[in-house]
């Protein structure tokens, strides 16, 4: 039980949060006594008790198919009984996800043939490659070679990189981001939209019936070095187990260093400016005079891993949704760091996230008023695997997407103090941003724009596979201009994170050096854009210009 005398100093310290000072005004915000009533529920020992024990060394960096696995389930649906929330799926908290561990047996190659000569490729140094076909080997057999541009069909933009092509059994070379990084006045200028991200490619280039498809790095345009290609993809990989979808799949996929590309141009009889020409509108795919030939052994190991889910059914419109999401999962045992040290144990990646999901759900049965939408509470799992818990409830919904309201998620919570920012990818996907910007002008805070738009970080966490099958989604990111000690501090703690902790043995909970006080403001704002939307009747859509406006178009009457 809390003691009554913390919970008067705690409602004191959120009711100030929410009326921190403004960036451009100087002046505090006056907060309304309902809203500061809704948020006095919030427990910031609570949150940290949760993050405590979920990235304890016991749960061992709650990596799937392990105990840590096992532990994290449990006590998540432990958790979420406590609370009285209901199972999410039937009578069952968890959501079974199916998935396939591929590892390489061997080593990859890849040669090509040209009229020039022959050139084969080194493995790590020149391409790396994989496959998610539940193969034993996967080969290439002197396949025709085409680049295709950026490997974009996007009617909305006007641009289709494959026009009038057919690549059927071909390989498609194409280049990493979208037009819009190369020229501000296409796409969405210097904000990388979906048709950029490396998985795209491969999804357009399997409907486009490929064999394979190769894209060409470069640093820029990535936002990353080739080395970050090279540790995240040469070696075991997750993937969902599509042994019963007949949805066609490519045999390889992977990267190639931009020397390497260029050196297949060559090859061919062509150079770079054929990389430059496919920056502009008009572009035409251009057939290479390549052959390719290639071969991966893996094998594979398959197994089942959860996503839990609990629910609060509305009392007016129950066959609507509201989504609360964050990730259990982290990267559980692997290489000793300097100290030796080998649990990866996640604190801030994502305990801390899962726990926010568990104090939203308190905060929701603490108030004796009921949403009038159901409200759904979704930890997934395998996100460091490439969003795959997500991406699975994606293609296998409990709840209609249709009548899916929203999703809000959670991926790492501030844990340096108190900011008067905050900030969120993907600026100008949809009308969510505009709540969020409300709730924060109501607290006297300011929303900061992204850091490095022509990242795609928007498609980078568990919230992108629910935009991509149309459901309005939005994770709020952390803020840096802290209240206390200025923008220069919180970059510096940013970047120490980032350095010393992000996905290293480091990540640990420390009560000494956490200071949950601004990560528990973050988490009220997104409970308060959640709470409109399950007490009201708004459906937040996509804005003009965004890809997955389509998707909620065509949506629109299964909702009537």
């Amino acid at each position: 039980m809390t003691n009554p005398f913390f919970r008067v100093l705690f409602f004191s310290g959120i009711a100030c949060g929410m009326m921190a000072c403004n960036n451009n005004q100087g002046k505090q915000a006056e907060t309304s006594p309902e809203t500061n009533a809704l948020l006095a529920s919030f427990n910031k020992d609570s949150l940290a008790a949760h993050i405590q024990v979920l990235s304890s060394d016991s749960f061992e960096g709650r990596r799937p198919f392990t105990t840590g696995e096992t532990r994290t389930v449990d006590y998540l649906t432990k958790s979420y009984a406590s609370l009285g929330l209901e199972p999410g799926n039937g009578t069952s908290y968890t959501q079974d996800v199916p998935m396939v561990e591929i590892s390489p047996a061997g080593v990859p190659s890849l040669k090509v043939q040209s009229p020039r000569g022959n050139i084969e490729l080194q493995p790590m140094k020149d391409f790396v490659i994989w496959t998610e076909r539940p193969d034993s080997i996967a080969t290439l057999n002197k396949e025709d070679v085409v680049f295709a541009g950026f490997g974009v069909v996007a009617p909305e933009y006007n641009w289709n990189d494959y026009a009038g092509l057919n690549v059927k059994g071909k390989v498609v070379l194409v280049l990493v981001n979208d037009p819009g990084f190369y020229d501000s006045t296409l796409f969405k200028g210097h904000t990388m939209t979906y048709y950029g991200r490396w998985t795209y490619k491969y999804e357009e280039a399997a409907r486009q019936g490929a064999k394979a498809c190769l894209v060409i790095h470069n640093t820029a345009a990535a936002s990353y070095p080739f080395s970050v290609v090279q540790s995240s993809n040469g070696g075991v990989k997750l993937h969902l187990d599509t042994r019963k979808s007949s949805q066609y799949q490519l045999t390889l996929q992977g990267w190639i260093t931009e020397e390497t590309g260029k050196k297949l141009l060559a090859a061919a009889g062509r150079d770079s400016s054929l990389l430059t020409a496919a920056h502009h509108a008009g572009f035409k795919p251009v057939p290479l005079d390549l052959k390719l030939s290639g071969a991966l052994r893996v094998k594979e190991v398959y197994n089942q891993s959860h996503n839990v889910i609990a629910k609060i059914t509305g009392t007016k419109r129950p066959d609507e949704y509201v989504i609360y999401s964050a990730h259990w999962d982290h990267l559980g045992i692997g290489k000793p760091d300097a100290k030796g040290d080998s649990i990866y144990n996640g604190a801030a990646d994502n305990a801390s996230g899962t726990a926010a999901l568990l104090e939203i759900a308190r905060a929701y049965k603490s108030n004796p008023e009921k949403p009038e939408r159901t409200v759904i509470f979704l930890s997934v799992t395998a996100e460091e695997q490439g969003l795959l818990g997500s991406a699975y409830y994606g293609q296998h919904p409990i709840y209609p997407l249709a009548r899916t309201a929203a999703n809000l998620n959670i991926d790492v919570v501030n844990t340096a103090g108190r900011t008067k920012d905050i900030t969120y990818s993907g600026a100008g996907q949809s009308e969510l941003e505009d709540y969020l910007a409300e709730e924060v002008k109501k607290a006297g805070r300011y929303v900061a724009p992204e850091t490095h738009p022509e990242a795609g970080h928007y498609f980078r966490s568990d919230h992108f596979n629910f935009a991509r099958v149309g459901v309005p989604a939005l994770t709020a990111d952390g803020g840096v201009d802290n209240v206390e000690k200025g923008k220069e501090y919180g970059k510096q703690k940013q970047d120490e994170y980032t350095a010393s902790y992000y996905h290293q043995p480091g990540d640990e909970y420390d009560a000494q050096k956490w200071d949950l006080s601004g990560g528990l403001e973050d988490i009220g704002l997104v409970y308060l854009i959640g709470r409109r939307l399950a007490f009201g009747a708004e459906w937040p859509g996509w804005k003009t210009g965004s890809e997955f406006k389509a998707i909620r178009d065509t949506t629109a009457a299964e909702r009537k």
